[in-house]
Parts: C-alpha cells; structure tokens; sequence
C-alpha cells in the first residue's frame, strides 16, 4: 500500500484518480479549492481533505507545510490545472503552484505530473515571463513538462513523470470527448501503483511511453526556467541531485 496526495481531485480525472487508487487499499489524501468542494467531495470519498486555491502562493505555501505535516508519501501526483481562466490564473495554478509543492514537499518517491498532448502549440519568450507571469494552456503544460524533465535530471533519488490522460470528458475539456474518466486515469494509478518503476524523465499516453515535443528539451530552458519560478516565489529549489 502507498501513500498518495493528489492535487485538484474534487472531480473529473483526479477524483476518478482518487477512486481507484482507493479501490486498490492505497492511502489516498485528497486536495479540494475550498470548503464548498472539500464537503461535496467529502460525500464522495471518506478520506483525508486538504484545502487550498492554488492560484494563492501563500495557501499554496500552507498546502505544503500541511502536507509535510501528515509525514512521508510516496507519491504525488501534480493533477490540479486551470484552463477556463485567464492567463495569469493558468500562470499561477498550472506552473508556480507545482513548483512550489514540488520544491518545498518532502521528496516521495515518485512524482507524477499531468501534462496535455495540446504543449507542442506552446511558445513562450523566457525574457519575458517572469515579467508578464501569463501564459495560455497550451503553454502552461509545456513548461510543466519541461519542469518534469529538470526535475527528473536534478533528484535520480525520485521518479519523475509526466502523463498526457488524453482528451477526456471532464467540464474542463469537453463531454463530448472521446475518453472516459477511467481511459484518463489509468496511466496514474498504474504509475503510483508501483513501488520500483526504474525510469524517470519519461512522457506516457493511456499507458505507453510516448513522444513529446522536441522543444521540451532544451536543458538550458529547462534550468532557467527553474530559476525564474525560484525569483517569483522566492523559494529557492534544492538542486542536491543536479
């Protein structure tokens, strides 16, 4: 059995997520916006609920420490994303707040991002985004993606990867979508389910390692990247494995 947080998985593919894994005898702690979500989801799931919006770094900040405070997971899973918003929302919710809990979580040993098979239509001037702090969705994963693969470079103590649940029907995506809940999730609940996966830096579709944009790979991007979310959140990242 492991032990799990999962952000944003008061609905849609992190709650399908959260079920699962349940279902399988894992510790699940769930993450909710506010108290509104946390007791709507609180009638789904009787487990452990943290509270925090994501597009605030101070609860995002608070998130960690309550985290930290329910000892050691084992994996955590970066769910939580904003996409009906406006940029600086997605900015704040989809890219600092991983950073944030990523930097400042006690390392588990797997971390598992959500990215979107929508990040080669991303594009962003590096001069320019820690002055403007705005991206769009397609833009925002990916710079997560490219956080995962510096991150899987920096801690080769941890597992680090990155998910494309597919085009899923979620409010988020679109009901009409072609994947259910159930095809979206089960990437991670196979990833957190495992103990020993022996690979890292990797990008998965419905279970398979697949390819990603080239322009993810640029590893110099990738540690001024980093250095850019340490200005802004003024948390520095510990680079132990760089």
């Amino acid at each position: 059995m492991s032990k799990i947080f999962i952000t944003g998985s008061s609905d849609g593919i992190g709650l399908e997520t959260a079920k699962q894994l349940i279902n399988l005898g894992h510790e699940v702690t769930l993450h909710a916006r506010d108290k509104k979500k946390a007791k709507e989801l609180k009638s789904k799931l009787d487990t452990k609920i943290l509270i925090a919006d994501l597009n605030s770094l101070e609860e995002t900040k608070k998130l960690a420490q309550e985290i930290n405070n329910l000892d050691k997971f084992d994996t955590i899973i970066h769910n939580a994303g904003a996409f009906h918003e406006d940029k600086q929302t997605i900015f704040t919710v989809n890219v600092l707040a991983p950073y944030i809990l990523t930097a400042l979580i006690n390392k588990p040993k797997q971390l598992i991002y959500i990215g979107s098979n929508m990040h080669p239509q991303g594009a962003f001037d590096i001069e320019k985004l820690a002055f403007e702090k705005e991206v769009d969705y397609s833009t925002s994963k990916l710079l997560i993606l490219m956080m995962s693969l510096a991150i899987s470079r920096y801690w080769k103590d941890v597992y680090v990867n990155t998910v494309d649940p597919g085009w899923v029907k979620t409010k988020m995506a679109n009901y009409n979508a072609p994947d259910s809940l159930e095809d979206g999730s089960a990437t991670q609940v196979w990833l957190a389910s495992n103990d020993d996966l022996g690979f890292s830096g990797k990008y998965f579709y419905h279970l398979k390692e697949t390819i990603y944009s080239s322009k993810a790979d640029d590893i110099k991007k990738q540690d001024k990247l980093i250095n850019i979310y340490e200005e802004l959140t003024n948390i520095g990242f510990p680079h132990n494995e760089k």
